[in-house]
């Protein structure tokens, strides 16, 4: 049964967001002839709170509000800890990539990432590559999203799986292919101010329905004693783990496309600057409370059989019902910032890198624009589909989507803007190994130095020596591409 007392907050909310993708869309109209540059990443003029609030948005996902607080729902106060390991996420893609790769981009006119590679390359099979990891890895990291959202519509609104699912997925697609980047990041910067004032909301929830928090952990501590200790129930959290976790949504997180296209939308250097703080303290604050909340969530809500439940349950049960649903805009907004991002990007791989680049370059503005919009419309179609039947945690998806995407693009990314001897076969090997390696390690289970040690690890150890022995081995780049991207 519907609790609409629940439900209308957060529809109005889905109808906010789906106006201002209108909005964005006449805006874009009136951009002047670029059309690429304005759909695919805003003209590059954002300032220092849309850049904070849409890198955030866009990393703080369903598995930060829902597959997150999931884990920690079964593993306890160690996976909070764990999960703190992504503070510094913001801070490194932004102080790692962020000026230069914006310096860059302008030079060479560049709105993907894969736009870079083309440059900095010169090889057609290094963009083919990228673009099919894009797709490949976006699907799945896109389906872990709907699946997320369709979850708290499920619980929000008592309607079934699917049905959330499909209201869910069509209010993302149409925005987002209405309105392009600048909708995206728009929505962002309000999804971003939603999902802290309901951070709020849900830590003082949580500490008041419990009792504060002695007798939270005493609950805690009565039902597993390693629910309080930092390795997690069972001792999940280990040593092993904790690194190769950190290697997964710490250091490596820099080769994401999603959060590399942010690097080049920015306008001035004092937006750089002031948006590392604020998305710094976001972020930290932000997946703090959520993990906190789902670690703590066997004392306030025992016995749930699907822990991604866990947020939206507690929600319901310690907070009246107008502020519930205020809070669960939160998650929501969370989710749909993260997919209308990888949407964008995906739809960009398809349009700009394959399109553009190899089959019409020479394409018209009104060509490219219904091109563009099929694209990012069919993709969200094709993730829809592939989302009706979900798994029990989502964080495992979207886990598997993040480490194919940075086998793919990590050294890449970071040496192709630092190394002036990467060159097109270094990446090649570097991409077909990193990816390759990835794969099998997961699909076969083959164990590198421990159990618990993510995939990640060896394939981009892996990924990295290709790229290296490979670049050394063959020319090195030409002058003018050197001239171009490394000069002042």
């Amino acid at each position: 049964m519907t609790n609409w007392a629940v439900a209308i907050p957060v529809f109005v909310y889905l109808a906010l967001v789906f106006g201002i993708g209108f909005i964005a869309g006449g805006l874009r109209s009136r951009k002047g002839p670029d059309f690429m540059e304005e759909y695919f990443i805003g003209s590059r003029s954002f300032g220092w709170f849309v850049l904070a609030m849409t890198l955030v948005a866009t990393y703080v996902s369903a598995s930060s509000y829902v597959g997150g607080p999931g884990a920690a729902y079964k593993f306890g106060l160690g996976w909070v800890f764990l999960a703190m390991i992504q503070l510094p996420t913001a801070f490194l893609t932004l102080a790692v990539l962020g000026k230069k790769f914006a310096i860059v981009g302008r030079r060479i006119n560049a709105v993907t990432l894969n736009d870079f590679l083309r440059h900095r390359y010169e090889n057609k099979l290094v963009v083919l590559l990228g673009a099919v990891s894009v797709l490949a890895f976006f699907v799945a990291a896109m389906s872990a999203q709907f699946i997320g959202g369709a979850r708290l519509f499920e619980v929000i609104t008592g309607v079934s799986y699917r049905w959330g699912l499909v209201i869910f997925a069509l209010t993302v697609v149409i925005y987002t292919t209405v309105g392009g980047f600048r909708a995206v990041a728009l929505t962002d910067a309000i999804q971003g101010i939603v999902m802290f004032i309901g951070g709020v909301f849900i830590l003082f929830g949580i500490l008041n329905t419990g009792g504060g928090m002695h007798n939270i952990i005493m609950k805690l501590k009565e039902i597993d004693p390693g629910l309080i200790t930092p390795f997690g129930s069972g001792n999940f959290v280990a040593k092993p783990f904790i690194l190769s976790f950190w290697v997964l949504v710490g250091f490596a997180v820099v080769g994401l496309p999603q959060s590399a296209v942010r690097c080049m939308a920015y306008k001035d250097s004092k937006s750089l600057h002031l948006g590392i703080i604020c998305s710094t303290f976001a972020l930290g604050f932000l997946i703090l409370v959520m993990h906190f909340a789902g670690a703590v969530g066997q004392a306030i809500v025992p016995g749930l059989e699907v822990g991604d439940r866990v947020l939206p349950t507690m929600v319901l049960k310690i907070m009246p019902p107008v502020f519930a649903g205020l809070f669960l805009a939160g998650p929501v907004a969370a989710i749909m910032s993260t997919i209308d991002s990888q949407l964008i990007l995906a739809s960009a791989a398809v349009v700009k890198d394959i399109y553009l680049n190899y089959v019409n370059p020479n394409a018209e503005r009104k060509t490219l624009s219904n091109i563009s919009i099929a694209a990012t419309a069919i993709l969200g179609a094709l993730v829809l589909l592939v989302s009706l039947n979900p798994p029990p945690l989502l964080i495992w998806i979207n886990l598997f989507a993040f480490g194919g995407l940075e086998a793919a693009f990590l050294w890449p990314t970071i040496l192709g803007l630092y190394w002036k001897r990467a060159n097109a076969s270094g990446v090649i090997a570097s991409m077909v190994v990193g990816i390759g390696s990835f794969i099998v390690f997961n699909q076969f289970g083959i164990v590198f130095i421990s159990p618990r040690v993510n995939a990640i690890v060896p394939a981009i150890v892996l990924s990295f020596v290709a790229m290296v022995v490979v670049s050394f081995l063959t020319p090195a780049p030409k002058k003018e591409v050197l001239d171009t991207f490394f000069k002042a």
